[in-house]
């Protein structure tokens, strides 16, 4: 089974681990065998029973070098074959203590020896110095392990150098090296951004049509954006990537339009949590939000950041240290949307709430607006022409003519109405609920229904 093979292959790599260690310590300590070199010890390779598995192929399409699949092999051990590391607990004689040189840390959770930076470096460095840059191309952010959020290097506590802080597999890549399946990224506070999808199509969005062109033209830049700044050479001119804001009324198709431009492009759309990324420390913020950038950088996504106004909007004097530091907050955030090199876009209600200096680093700036009374005839028709239909003596023109709602409005009416037919045991709405479920929409805008003649 393709599992066994996963973990038949994670054993021989800790079993390659455990000889590599074994050969720098002895080198680094000029103990019998310590001229020979660590790099020389073969790496396992697939056979018939494990060229199936995830591992290997991952490491393969990576194009992982000796050093990063050591770094890769490093940040398993503690998950797979803890005492692999043991070894580093030994004591300098000298000092009556462990090697500083070794790195690592103990978890109150977990007697084992968690791998550090610093242990990574020891491993690279120890007996070759000059393959520290080695060491420096692996902790980068642009490494294909950093890249993919496959290695995790957090620090424990404030005012730690770097290489101590504290190295680790992300656990969505755990699992895929053990069963072969990779769990979606997980919307959380280190993680302050979840995929949107849609599945509808360009026909069921409803816009004016000076609108749509404008839409029109993201989507250009999503197909040809690449062509036109290396072949054309518009990278000299101009900032990389497309910036744009989308404003107007709740429901009027701003969530809709930036899924429809994933869907079209085949590019993943994630929406960015505002309310999550706002944390007391500085550095808290920076890092979740780094995290994001670099991800959908390297996947390509679109970031879809709902109610921008909340954080882009007009900035205070900073009279206090909660306005200083919600305005460092914005001008970082604002800083990585200008150098994101993909697409970005902002939603908000009102286009007034935006900071002008924010307003002016945008590619477009598109009004969607509360639908006409044409445009929301076609709504209707579209949510009600499934197995959900209206009562035929419901005179529709009259509804788009005398009700003015937005697309998402209309399509919380339908759901409504599909809840109270099918409870009945039919599929034809009544004009009774209906006008319910328009009353209720109304009432959220703490507006007051006006009953006018439907039939």
């Amino acid at each position: 089974m393709e599992t066994n093979s996963n973990i038949i292959v994670l054993y021989n790599e800790m079993d390659w681990l455990q000889k590599v260690i074994d050969q720098v310590i002895c080198s680094y300590l000029l103990q019998e065998g310590h001229e020979n070199r660590w790099q020389d010890i073969p790496l396992p390779e697939a056979d018939d029973d494990t060229e199936d598995s995830v591992y290997y192929k991952k490491i393969t399409e990576w194009n992982l070098n000796l050093y990063e699949r050591l770094c890769l092999a490093l940040i398993l051990a503690p998950q797979i074959k803890p005492e692999v590391l043991d070894i580093f607990f030994s004591k300098n004689a000298m000092y009556d203590r462990g090697f500083t040189e070794f790195g690592g840390v103990v978890n109150k959770n977990h007697s084992g020896f968690l791998p550090t930076g610093q242990t990574l470096s020891f491993l690279i460095t120890a007996v070759n110095p000059e393959l520290r840059i080695e060491l420096l191309h692996i902790l980068n952010t642009s490494n294909i392990l950093a890249k993919e959020q496959i290695m995790v290097l957090e620090s424990t506590e404030s005012n730690v150098p770097i290489l101590n802080q504290i190295l680790s597999i992300n656990e969505r890549w755990l699992n895929f090296f053990i069963t072969g399946t990779l769990p979606k990224l997980e919307h959380s506070v280190s993680f302050p951004a979840q995929q949107i999808s849609t599945n509808l199509n360009w026909d069921d969005l409803v816009l004016e049509e000076h609108v749509m062109d404008q839409v029109m033209e993201i989507n250009a830049w999503l197909n040809h954006g690449e062509t036109l700044m290396k072949e054309w050479g518009l990278e000299n001119k101009i900032k990389p990537g497309y910036r744009t804001l989308f404003y107007g009324p709740p429901g009027t198709g701003k969530t809709l339009t930036a899924t429809l431009l994933g869907k079209s492009t085949n590019r993943e759309v994630y929406r960015v949590d505002l309310s999550m990324i706002v944390s007391k420390y500085i550095g808290e913020t920076e890092k979740n939000l780094s995290k994001i950038f670099d991800v959908a950088q390297h996947k390509d996504w679109i970031l879809f950041f709902d109610e921008a106004d909340a954080l882009f909007g007009k900035r205070t004097n900073a009279s206090s240290s909660n306005d200083r530091h919600a305005n460092q907050q914005t001008g970082y955030l604002l800083q990585r949307i200008e150098d994101f090199p993909g697409v970005v876009i902002l939603a908000s209600n009102l286009k007034e709430n935006m900071d002008e200096a924010f307003s002016r680093r945008f590619q477009s700036m598109i009004h969607f607006t509360m639908p006409t009374a044409e445009e929301r005839m076609l709504l209707w028709e579209k949510a009600f022409s499934g197995k959900c239909q209206l009562d035929p003596n419901i005179n529709i023109e009259s509804i788009a003519e005398n009700y003015e709602l937005a697309g998402g409005a209309i399509i919380n009416i339908l759901r409504f109405c599909a809840l109270a037919a099918i409870q009945k045991n039919e599929t034809v709405v009544s004009q009774q609920d209906l006008l319910e479920g328009i009353r209720r929409e109304f009432k959220k805008e703490n507006k007051t229904l006006m009953v006018t003649q439907m039939n």
